[in-house]
């Protein structure tokens, strides 16, 4: 019997833009105070479940430009592996960026990458 692991090869062309972007929300959860153990606890729901990362179809395919054909590979293999099938509208733009941007922010927030957060996840007293 063989494992199967999902093996998808990283699309990093927009991790300076969402790395930023969690950077961002980090440091403004953290000066008003919501920044709490809790909150971090469910911090990638927080950053890209509660609201659209991109919102209009035309932005949607800029981000995209160039990569919708790997984004959508991408995501058609995370989902089929986790999901056992594929649930996003591959053929709206705005849920496509939307789907990647949660996946590659899951894969960004992991151990490997999450050190450069660590001195903003400590909540302030």
């Amino acid at each position: 019997m063989s494992k199967r692991f999902l093996n998808l090869e990283e699309i990093t062309f927009k991790d300076d833009e969402l790395k930023s972007y969690i950077k961002g929300s980090l440091e403004e959860w953290k000066e008003n105070g919501t920044l709490t153990e809790e909150f971090i606890e469910d911090l990638h729901f927080h950053l890209f479940n509660e609201d659209y990362y991109i919102i209009g179809t035309y932005k949607a395919k800029e981000w995209l430009k160039g990569y919708t054909f790997d984004v959508i590979e991408y995501i058609k293999e995370y989902e089929q592996f986790n999901f056992g099938e594929c649930n996003t509208n591959l053929s709206c733009p705005e849920a496509v960026v939307n789907m990647f941007a949660y996946i590659r922010g899951e894969e960004l927030l992991s151990t490997s990458v999450r050190y450069e957060f660590d001195h903003l996840l400590e909540p302030t007293a």
